[in-house]
Formats: structure tokens, sequence, C-alpha cells
């Protein structure tokens, strides 16, 4: 009997969605080609983090970042009671902090690793487009100016959205920057 249920069934397959968007390349030189057995330069084949893949791993920073907001500012603040004491126009002193902390945290965490926690989940590194290893200065343009032209400006958080329709999947910071976010696995298992 259980020979006819098995057989009855059909058999699994492997469910691709969107595959003709999965499987595109983008031909971009980022470094110096590398040279074949045979002599001929190779094109180094990057492919660009899309918007969906970028938010999610924003998504899953933001919840490290208010996590260390958990255990670095506010019991700080607590034990110190200076919270209300300290206050420039609408900016308390627990604002501030958390705001050292997000910079910190994507500074920090893009010049050493190249990702932050969110990136590496999802698989995805901030590259240099002008050269090999991301510069200070690219990641205080990248992470410094251009995200507080995004949180300064509650409407210009729709310029994420950029990060759609550019042909490098950029969005602004990226572009002042001279960055991109590539996918990480995808390149490796390609090559």
């Amino acid at each position: 009997m259980s020979q006819l249920v098995a057989r009855a069934l059909p058999p699994k397959r492997k469910r691709i969605v969107n595959s003709r968007l999965r499987n595109r390349k983008v031909q971009d030189i980022h470094s110096p080609p590398e040279i074949n057995k045979d002599g001929e330069k190779a094109e180094t084949s990057l492919y660009f983090a899309g918007f969906w893949m970028r938010l999610w791993a924003f998504l899953l920073d933001m919840i490290t970042v208010f996590s260390l907001n958990g255990l670095l500012v506010y019991p700080l603040l607590r034990l110190t009671n200076v919270n209300g004491l300290l206050s420039l126009g609408p900016f308390n002193l627990e604002t501030v902090l958390s705001a050292v902390i997000f910079f910190l945290y994507f500074a920090i965490m893009t010049k050493i690793y190249g990702q932050t926690i969110g990136k590496m989940i999802m698989g995805l590194r901030v590259i240099s487009l002008k050269n090999d290893e991301l510069s200070w200065t690219q990641i205080i343009f990248r992470e410094g100016v251009g995200r507080f032209i995004h949180q300064s400006f509650f409407l210009l958080y729709a310029i994420y959205v950029m990060v759609a329709f550019t042909t490098k999947k950029q969005g602004l910071h990226d572009v002042i920057a001279d960055t991109c976010v590539i996918h990480e696995r995808e390149e490796q298992s390609h090559m």
C-alpha cells in the first residue's frame, strides 16, 4: 500500500522564484583584472544587491543598534540620572548617544569587515568602486554624510528607493562615497 501512495504523489520540484532576476550578471571591472592561465584578462562579475535584500539587512542592523542602545546607553543614563539635565533644543543626551552608537556601529563594522551584521546574515558586502579597500574617507561620507542626509530630512527616506532603479543598485549614500553593495556568496560560488 505504501508503494502505491509513493507512486501517486508527483515528484518534488525545486521552486525557483524570479530566475531571470537572480541569474542576471552585471559586468563591472572593480579591481585590476585577473590573468588567466592563458595570459588573458578575466573580468570580475559583480552581483549588485537590490532594494529588498538591503532593506532586510538594514532592519536586522536596526535590531542590533537598538540592542546596543539597550545594553549601553539606557543603563548608563539611568545610573547617572543626567538625561534630563543636558538637552539642546529637541535633542537630549539619550538621542545624541543613540545617534553616536548608530554611526559608530555602521562605520566601524563597514570599515573592519566590509559589512554589518545584517549584511553578514544576508550575504552582502560593501565594496569601493575606486580601489580594493574601503578608505576612512569613503566610510565617513557613506555612513556619516549620506545617512545624515537621509536621517535629517524625513522625506528623503524615499531616496532609498533609488537603489531599485540605478544600474549598480546604489543609494544616495553609495553614490556620494563611490561604493556599492554586492552579493558576497553568489560572487564566490560562481568563480
